[in-house]
Protein backbone atom coordinates (compact mmCIF):
# COMPACT_ATOMS: atom_id res chain seq x y z
CA UNK A 1 0.00 0.00 0.00
CA UNK A 2 0.90 3.72 -0.66
CA UNK A 3 2.46 5.67 2.30
CA UNK A 4 0.28 8.41 2.97
CA UNK A 5 2.09 10.43 5.27
CA UNK A 6 2.52 13.92 5.06
CA UNK A 7 4.91 16.29 5.81
CA UNK A 8 3.08 20.08 5.93
CA UNK A 9 5.30 23.18 6.31
CA UNK A 10 7.40 20.56 8.97
CA UNK A 11 3.77 19.40 10.29
CA UNK A 12 3.98 15.56 10.06
CA UNK A 13 0.73 13.98 9.76
CA UNK A 14 -0.21 10.05 9.29
CA UNK A 15 -2.19 10.89 6.35
CA UNK A 16 -3.77 14.18 4.49
CA UNK A 17 -7.25 14.21 5.78
CA UNK A 18 -7.72 16.91 9.15
CA UNK A 19 -10.60 17.90 10.15
CA UNK A 20 -11.22 21.74 9.67
CA UNK A 21 -11.41 24.28 12.45
CA UNK A 22 -15.39 24.15 13.39
CA UNK A 23 -18.22 22.19 15.31
CA UNK A 24 -16.05 18.41 14.65
CA UNK A 25 -13.26 20.13 16.42
CA UNK A 26 -14.73 21.96 19.21
CA UNK A 27 -13.21 19.32 22.58
CA UNK A 28 -10.70 16.94 23.22
CA UNK A 29 -13.50 14.11 23.25
CA UNK A 30 -14.30 14.67 19.86
CA UNK A 31 -10.75 15.18 18.06
CA UNK A 32 -9.69 11.86 20.37
CA UNK A 33 -12.75 10.45 18.61
CA UNK A 34 -11.66 11.68 15.46
CA UNK A 35 -8.08 10.03 15.64
CA UNK A 36 -9.52 6.57 16.56
CA UNK A 37 -11.98 6.75 13.54
CA UNK A 38 -8.52 7.73 11.67
CA UNK A 39 -8.26 10.84 10.76
CA UNK A 40 -4.19 12.29 10.65
CA UNK A 41 -5.25 15.35 12.27
CA UNK A 42 -7.28 18.26 13.15
CA UNK A 43 -7.63 21.66 13.53
CA UNK A 44 -8.80 22.95 16.61
CA UNK A 45 -12.08 25.38 16.94
CA UNK A 46 -10.96 28.57 16.65
CA UNK A 47 -9.46 30.14 20.44
CA UNK A 48 -9.82 33.53 21.17
CA UNK A 49 -11.80 35.29 23.91
CA UNK A 50 -14.48 33.26 24.54
CA UNK A 51 -18.23 34.57 22.93
CA UNK A 52 -21.87 33.68 23.30
CA UNK A 53 -23.46 31.78 20.20
CA UNK A 54 -26.58 32.37 19.48
CA UNK A 55 -29.46 29.81 18.40
CA UNK A 56 -30.34 29.03 15.53
CA UNK A 57 -26.97 28.73 13.91
CA UNK A 58 -27.12 25.91 11.11
CA UNK A 59 -29.09 25.86 7.57
CA UNK A 60 -28.36 23.72 4.42
CA UNK A 61 -29.32 24.01 1.08
CA UNK A 62 -30.58 20.70 -0.65
CA UNK A 63 -30.77 20.71 -4.18
CA UNK A 64 -32.81 17.68 -6.11
CA UNK A 65 -32.92 15.39 -3.73
CA UNK A 66 -29.37 15.77 -1.92
CA UNK A 67 -29.33 16.76 1.58
CA UNK A 68 -26.88 19.37 2.34
CA UNK A 69 -25.72 20.20 -0.87
CA UNK A 70 -24.41 23.61 0.85
CA UNK A 71 -24.19 24.36 4.40
CA UNK A 72 -24.61 27.70 6.18
CA UNK A 73 -23.84 28.72 9.76
CA UNK A 74 -23.99 31.72 11.47
CA UNK A 75 -21.52 30.07 14.68
CA UNK A 76 -18.14 31.66 16.10
CA UNK A 77 -15.59 30.59 17.28
CA UNK A 78 -15.35 28.47 20.72
CA UNK A 79 -17.67 29.47 23.80
CA UNK A 80 -15.61 27.71 25.68
CA UNK A 81 -12.77 29.12 28.38
CA UNK A 82 -9.40 29.02 26.70
CA UNK A 83 -8.01 27.35 29.85
CA UNK A 84 -10.18 24.19 29.34
CA UNK A 85 -9.51 24.34 25.66
CA UNK A 86 -6.00 24.17 26.75
CA UNK A 87 -6.36 21.25 28.84
CA UNK A 88 -7.72 19.04 26.62
CA UNK A 89 -5.45 20.04 23.53
CA UNK A 90 -2.39 19.13 26.10
CA UNK A 91 -4.49 15.66 26.75
CA UNK A 92 -5.02 14.89 23.58
CA UNK A 93 -1.35 15.61 22.16
CA UNK A 94 -0.57 13.29 24.95
CA UNK A 95 -2.41 10.49 24.00
CA UNK A 96 -1.86 10.69 20.56
CA UNK A 97 1.65 11.93 20.12
CA UNK A 98 1.63 11.16 16.01
CA UNK A 99 -1.31 12.81 14.77
CA UNK A 100 -1.40 16.59 13.90
CA UNK A 101 -2.96 19.04 15.92
CA UNK A 102 -2.84 22.51 14.84
CA UNK A 103 -4.82 25.57 17.23
CA UNK A 104 -6.87 27.67 15.03
CA UNK A 105 -6.17 31.37 16.79
CA UNK A 106 -8.02 34.77 16.27
CA UNK A 107 -7.86 37.82 18.42
CA UNK A 108 -8.02 41.57 18.08
CA UNK A 109 -5.04 43.21 15.29
CA UNK A 110 -2.55 43.76 18.01
CA UNK A 111 1.06 42.23 18.17
CA UNK A 112 0.75 41.57 22.11
CA UNK A 113 -2.38 40.05 21.95
CA UNK A 114 -0.68 37.48 19.17
CA UNK A 115 2.21 37.21 20.62
CA UNK A 116 0.23 36.15 24.24
CA UNK A 117 -2.01 33.58 22.87
CA UNK A 118 1.10 31.86 20.67
CA UNK A 119 3.17 31.49 23.59
CA UNK A 120 0.13 29.82 25.74
CA UNK A 121 -0.77 27.23 22.77
CA UNK A 122 2.44 26.14 22.10
CA UNK A 123 3.06 25.61 25.69
CA UNK A 124 0.67 22.69 25.57
CA UNK A 125 2.80 20.41 22.30
CA UNK A 126 0.53 21.97 19.23
CA UNK A 127 2.11 21.31 16.18
CA UNK A 128 0.95 24.34 14.35
CA UNK A 129 -0.59 27.51 14.29
CA UNK A 130 -3.47 28.46 11.80
CA UNK A 131 -4.39 32.32 11.83
CA UNK A 132 -8.05 32.47 10.99
CA UNK A 133 -8.37 35.70 8.76
CA UNK A 134 -11.28 34.28 7.03
CA UNK A 135 -14.40 34.24 9.57
CA UNK A 136 -17.00 36.51 6.74
CA UNK A 137 -19.67 36.76 10.11
CA UNK A 138 -19.83 38.15 14.00
CA UNK A 139 -16.26 38.30 14.04
CA UNK A 140 -15.65 40.56 11.23
CA UNK A 141 -18.20 42.80 12.47
CA UNK A 142 -15.67 43.32 15.43
CA UNK A 143 -12.22 43.98 12.95
CA UNK A 144 -11.07 40.06 13.13
CA UNK A 145 -11.52 37.06 10.62
CA UNK A 146 -12.68 38.32 7.01
CA UNK A 147 -12.39 42.10 8.02
CA UNK A 148 -8.17 41.65 8.82
CA UNK A 149 -8.43 39.08 5.68
CA UNK A 150 -9.74 40.73 3.24
CA UNK A 151 -6.65 43.54 3.61
CA UNK A 152 -3.54 42.14 2.21
CA UNK A 153 -1.50 45.19 5.09
CA UNK A 154 -2.98 43.43 8.00
CA UNK A 155 -2.32 39.84 6.70
CA UNK A 156 0.77 40.50 6.44
CA UNK A 157 1.54 42.54 9.36
CA UNK A 158 -0.09 40.32 11.59
CA UNK A 159 1.16 37.09 10.36
CA UNK A 160 4.69 38.70 10.87
CA UNK A 161 3.53 39.03 14.60
CA UNK A 162 3.01 35.67 14.96
CA UNK A 163 6.15 34.58 13.35
CA UNK A 164 7.70 36.85 15.91
CA UNK A 165 6.30 34.88 18.55
CA UNK A 166 5.59 31.27 16.91
CA UNK A 167 8.28 28.28 17.51
CA UNK A 168 5.56 26.21 15.55
CA UNK A 169 4.84 26.53 12.13
CA UNK A 170 2.35 28.96 10.74
CA UNK A 171 -0.63 28.39 8.54
CA UNK A 172 -2.53 31.51 7.08
CA UNK A 173 -6.44 30.34 6.52
CA UNK A 174 -7.28 32.75 3.57
CA UNK A 175 -11.18 34.28 3.20
CA UNK A 176 -12.95 33.79 -0.16
CA UNK A 177 -14.96 36.68 0.46
CA UNK A 178 -12.24 38.90 -1.92
CA UNK A 179 -11.82 39.59 -5.45
CA UNK A 180 -7.94 37.53 -5.90
CA UNK A 181 -7.14 35.53 -3.39
CA UNK A 182 -3.39 35.29 -4.51
CA UNK A 183 -2.88 38.95 -3.23
CA UNK A 184 -3.74 37.59 0.70
CA UNK A 185 -2.22 34.51 -0.28
CA UNK A 186 1.17 36.26 -2.11
CA UNK A 187 0.62 38.74 1.93
CA UNK A 188 1.01 36.06 4.22
CA UNK A 189 4.21 34.44 2.60
CA UNK A 190 5.71 37.66 2.60
CA UNK A 191 4.57 38.20 6.33
CA UNK A 192 6.76 34.89 6.60
CA UNK A 193 3.98 32.27 6.59
CA UNK A 194 5.02 28.56 6.48
CA UNK A 195 2.05 27.88 4.28
CA UNK A 196 -1.32 29.02 3.63
CA UNK A 197 -5.16 27.21 4.18
CA UNK A 198 -8.01 28.30 2.06
CA UNK A 199 -10.75 28.47 1.39
CA UNK A 200 -12.65 29.70 4.68
CA UNK A 201 -16.33 29.95 4.34
CA UNK A 202 -18.44 32.22 1.73
CA UNK A 203 -20.82 34.79 3.18
CA UNK A 204 -24.41 33.71 2.18
CA UNK A 205 -27.86 33.45 2.83
CA UNK A 206 -29.02 30.02 3.16
CA UNK A 207 -32.89 31.15 2.35
CA UNK A 208 -36.27 32.93 3.38
CA UNK A 209 -38.98 30.81 4.27
CA UNK A 210 -41.94 31.95 2.47
CA UNK A 211 -44.54 31.51 5.52
CA UNK A 212 -42.73 33.20 7.64
CA UNK A 213 -40.64 35.35 5.91
CA UNK A 214 -38.20 34.97 8.35
CA UNK A 215 -34.15 34.07 7.22
CA UNK A 216 -33.13 30.88 7.18
CA UNK A 217 -31.53 30.38 9.94
CA UNK A 218 -33.15 33.20 12.27
CA UNK A 219 -32.67 34.20 15.95
CA UNK A 220 -36.10 35.41 17.42
CA UNK A 221 -37.46 36.31 13.60
CA UNK A 222 -33.98 37.94 13.18
CA UNK A 223 -30.96 37.08 10.94
CA UNK A 224 -27.88 37.65 9.49
CA UNK A 225 -25.12 36.55 6.96
CA UNK A 226 -23.41 33.58 7.70
CA UNK A 227 -20.69 31.59 6.05
CA UNK A 228 -20.83 28.86 3.14
CA UNK A 229 -19.49 25.77 2.66
CA UNK A 230 -19.84 22.12 1.92
CA UNK A 231 -19.77 20.38 -1.81
CA UNK A 232 -21.77 23.36 -3.83
CA UNK A 233 -18.36 25.56 -2.79
CA UNK A 234 -15.69 22.90 -4.03
CA UNK A 235 -15.58 24.38 -7.54
CA UNK A 236 -14.83 27.62 -6.37
CA UNK A 237 -12.11 26.20 -3.71
CA UNK A 238 -10.43 23.99 -6.34
CA UNK A 239 -9.65 27.14 -8.34
CA UNK A 240 -8.81 29.37 -5.39
CA UNK A 241 -6.12 26.49 -4.26
CA UNK A 242 -4.63 26.31 -8.27
CA UNK A 243 -4.69 29.77 -8.82
CA UNK A 244 -2.58 30.05 -5.42
CA UNK A 245 -0.27 26.87 -6.22
CA UNK A 246 0.71 28.41 -9.63
CA UNK A 247 1.59 31.39 -8.62
CA UNK A 248 5.70 31.59 -8.05
CA UNK A 249 5.14 34.69 -5.07
CA UNK A 250 3.34 32.16 -3.15
CA UNK A 251 5.97 29.60 -2.59
CA UNK A 252 4.52 28.05 0.34
CA UNK A 253 2.90 24.91 1.32
CA UNK A 254 -1.46 24.49 0.45
CA UNK A 255 -4.05 23.06 3.06
CA UNK A 256 -6.86 22.40 0.49
CA UNK A 257 -10.62 23.02 2.18
CA UNK A 258 -13.87 23.17 0.77
CA UNK A 259 -16.61 21.00 -0.08
CA UNK A 260 -14.29 17.89 0.28
CA UNK A 261 -16.44 14.67 0.32
CA UNK A 262 -14.71 12.12 -0.51
CA UNK A 263 -11.32 10.39 -1.57
CA UNK A 264 -12.04 11.51 -5.08
CA UNK A 265 -12.38 15.05 -3.99
CA UNK A 266 -9.28 14.73 -1.95
CA UNK A 267 -7.13 13.48 -4.89
CA UNK A 268 -8.11 16.53 -6.63
CA UNK A 269 -7.79 18.95 -4.39
CA UNK A 270 -3.98 17.44 -3.95
CA UNK A 271 -3.35 17.34 -7.68
CA UNK A 272 -4.01 20.78 -7.70
CA UNK A 273 -1.46 22.04 -5.31
CA UNK A 274 -2.27 21.16 -2.08
CA UNK A 275 -0.14 19.04 0.30
CA UNK A 276 -3.28 17.92 2.32
CA UNK A 277 -6.85 18.61 2.70
CA UNK A 278 -9.23 19.73 5.97
CA UNK A 279 -12.63 18.42 5.98
CA UNK A 280 -15.73 20.09 7.85
CA UNK A 281 -19.27 19.86 6.20
CA UNK A 282 -18.66 16.06 5.27
CA UNK A 283 -17.87 14.85 8.65
CA UNK A 284 -20.88 16.83 9.90
CA UNK A 285 -23.11 15.06 7.57
CA UNK A 286 -21.80 11.44 8.17
CA UNK A 287 -19.90 11.49 11.14
CA UNK A 288 -16.28 10.91 11.51
CA UNK A 289 -16.08 6.85 10.33
CA UNK A 290 -16.10 8.94 6.27
CA UNK A 291 -12.35 8.68 6.78
CA UNK A 292 -11.97 4.96 6.19
CA UNK A 293 -13.33 5.31 2.91
CA UNK A 294 -11.45 8.47 1.91
CA UNK A 295 -8.30 6.53 3.36
CA UNK A 296 -9.14 3.42 1.51
CA UNK A 297 -9.83 5.56 -1.56
CA UNK A 298 -6.96 7.30 -1.47
CA UNK A 299 -4.27 3.96 -1.22
CA UNK A 300 -6.44 2.60 -4.16
CA UNK A 301 -5.60 5.45 -6.32
CA UNK A 302 -2.14 5.30 -5.59
CA UNK A 303 -1.42 2.22 -6.20
CA UNK A 304 -3.37 2.11 -9.72
CA UNK A 305 -1.16 5.02 -10.26
CA UNK A 306 2.00 3.65 -9.22
CA UNK A 307 2.80 5.95 -6.49
CA UNK A 308 4.62 5.19 -3.53
CA UNK A 309 3.43 7.80 -1.94
CA UNK A 310 0.90 10.46 -1.58
CA UNK A 311 3.31 13.38 -1.99
CA UNK A 312 4.19 12.14 -5.18
CA UNK A 313 0.50 13.13 -6.23
CA UNK A 314 1.23 16.86 -5.08
CA UNK A 315 0.55 19.50 -7.72
CA UNK A 316 0.68 16.91 -10.48
CA UNK A 317 -2.26 18.94 -12.70
CA UNK A 318 -0.85 22.61 -11.60
CA UNK A 319 1.45 23.02 -14.84
CA UNK A 320 -2.16 22.14 -16.88
CA UNK A 321 -3.98 24.75 -15.52
CA UNK A 322 -3.51 28.05 -17.23
CA UNK A 323 -5.14 31.28 -18.57
CA UNK A 324 -7.64 31.39 -20.80
CA UNK A 325 -5.45 33.21 -23.35
CA UNK A 326 -3.14 30.12 -23.49
CA UNK A 327 -5.83 27.82 -24.43
CA UNK A 328 -5.49 26.17 -28.05
CA UNK A 329 -8.26 27.64 -30.49
CA UNK A 330 -7.41 24.74 -32.90
CA UNK A 331 -8.35 22.20 -30.84
CA UNK A 332 -11.57 19.83 -31.36
CA UNK A 333 -13.66 18.12 -29.71
CA UNK A 334 -17.26 16.79 -30.65
CA UNK A 335 -20.54 14.91 -29.12
CA UNK A 336 -21.35 11.20 -30.43
CA UNK A 337 -24.59 9.91 -29.57
CA UNK A 338 -24.51 5.66 -28.86
CA UNK A 339 -27.77 4.79 -29.91
CA UNK A 340 -27.70 1.53 -28.70
CA UNK A 341 -28.16 3.27 -25.08
CA UNK A 342 -30.07 6.12 -25.39
CA UNK A 343 -33.26 5.87 -23.97
CA UNK A 344 -34.78 8.79 -26.67
CA UNK A 345 -35.55 11.18 -23.70
CA UNK A 346 -34.48 13.88 -26.05
CA UNK A 347 -32.83 16.09 -23.39
CA UNK A 348 -30.10 16.46 -25.25
CA UNK A 349 -31.75 17.85 -27.92
CA UNK A 350 -33.57 20.17 -26.12
CA UNK A 351 -30.64 21.81 -24.57
CA UNK A 352 -28.84 21.94 -27.80
CA UNK A 353 -32.11 23.16 -29.61
CA UNK A 354 -32.97 26.01 -27.01
CA UNK A 355 -29.88 26.91 -25.85
CA UNK A 356 -26.75 25.84 -27.69
CA UNK A 357 -26.08 25.30 -31.38
CA UNK A 358 -28.79 23.50 -32.56
CA UNK A 359 -26.29 20.07 -33.96
CA UNK A 360 -28.53 17.49 -33.03
CA UNK A 361 -30.86 15.81 -35.36
CA UNK A 362 -34.53 13.71 -34.38
CA UNK A 363 -34.62 11.38 -37.40
CA UNK A 364 -36.32 8.17 -37.42
CA UNK A 365 -34.39 4.36 -38.45
CA UNK A 366 -36.58 1.13 -39.07
CA UNK A 367 -39.84 3.08 -37.05
CA UNK A 368 -36.88 3.66 -33.97
CA UNK A 369 -36.54 6.95 -32.90
CA UNK A 370 -32.97 8.47 -33.52
CA UNK A 371 -30.41 11.03 -32.77
CA UNK A 372 -27.76 12.14 -34.98
CA UNK A 373 -24.82 15.30 -34.09
CA UNK A 374 -24.05 16.99 -37.39
CA UNK A 375 -19.77 17.23 -36.43
CA UNK A 376 -19.46 20.21 -38.83
CA UNK A 377 -22.05 22.06 -36.41
CA UNK A 378 -20.59 20.91 -33.14
CA UNK A 379 -18.86 23.34 -31.22
CA UNK A 380 -17.29 20.92 -28.35
CA UNK A 381 -19.58 22.81 -25.52
CA UNK A 382 -20.15 19.50 -23.66
CA UNK A 383 -24.05 20.71 -22.89
CA UNK A 384 -25.38 17.33 -23.84
CA UNK A 385 -22.99 15.02 -22.36
CA UNK A 386 -23.81 16.78 -19.04
CA UNK A 387 -27.49 16.99 -19.49
CA UNK A 388 -28.16 13.07 -20.81
CA UNK A 389 -29.14 11.12 -17.91
CA UNK A 390 -27.56 7.81 -19.24
CA UNK A 391 -24.31 7.01 -18.52
CA UNK A 392 -21.57 6.28 -21.95
CA UNK A 393 -24.96 7.59 -23.89
CA UNK A 394 -22.86 10.50 -25.06
CA UNK A 395 -19.09 10.77 -25.28
CA UNK A 396 -16.61 13.81 -26.12
CA UNK A 397 -14.38 12.67 -28.86
CA UNK A 398 -11.33 14.16 -29.80
CA UNK A 399 -10.77 15.15 -33.73
CA UNK A 400 -7.59 15.47 -35.37
CA UNK A 401 -7.07 18.91 -36.69
CA UNK A 402 -5.28 19.60 -39.88
CA UNK A 403 -4.17 23.14 -38.41
CA UNK A 404 -1.52 24.10 -36.19
CA UNK A 405 -2.34 24.51 -32.54
CA UNK A 406 -2.91 28.89 -31.88
CA UNK A 407 -3.47 30.49 -28.70
CA UNK A 408 -5.39 34.05 -28.56
CA UNK A 409 -2.11 35.31 -27.15
CA UNK A 410 -0.64 33.91 -30.28
CA UNK A 411 -3.04 34.90 -32.77
CA UNK A 412 -3.09 38.58 -31.50
CA UNK A 413 1.11 38.74 -31.58
CA UNK A 414 0.55 37.24 -35.38
CA UNK A 415 -2.11 40.13 -36.16
CA UNK A 416 0.58 42.50 -34.13
CA UNK A 417 3.43 41.53 -37.04
CA UNK A 418 0.82 41.26 -39.65
CA UNK A 419 -0.23 45.07 -39.52
CA UNK A 420 3.22 46.76 -39.30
Amino acid sequence: MADLQINLAGIQSPNPFWLASAPPTNSGYQVQRAFEAGWGGAVWKTLGEPILNVSSRFAAVSFNGQRVAGFNNIELITDRPLEVNLQEIYDTKKKFPNHAIIASLMVEPKQEKWHEIVKRVEDVGVDGLELNFGCPHGMAERGMGSASGQVPELVEKQTYWVKEAARTPVIVKLTPNITDITVTAEAATRGGADAVSMINTINSLAGVDLDSWNTVPHVAGKGAHGGYCGPAVKPIALNMVAECARNPLVNVPISGIGGISNWQDAAEFILMGATGVQVCTAAMHHGFSIVEDMIDGLNNYLDDKGLASVMDLVGRSVLRYSNWGDLDLNYKIVAEINNDVCINCNKCHIACEDTSHQCIDLYTEDGRPMLKVREEDCVGCNLCSIVCPVESAITMVERKSTIPPMTWNQRQTLISSLAK
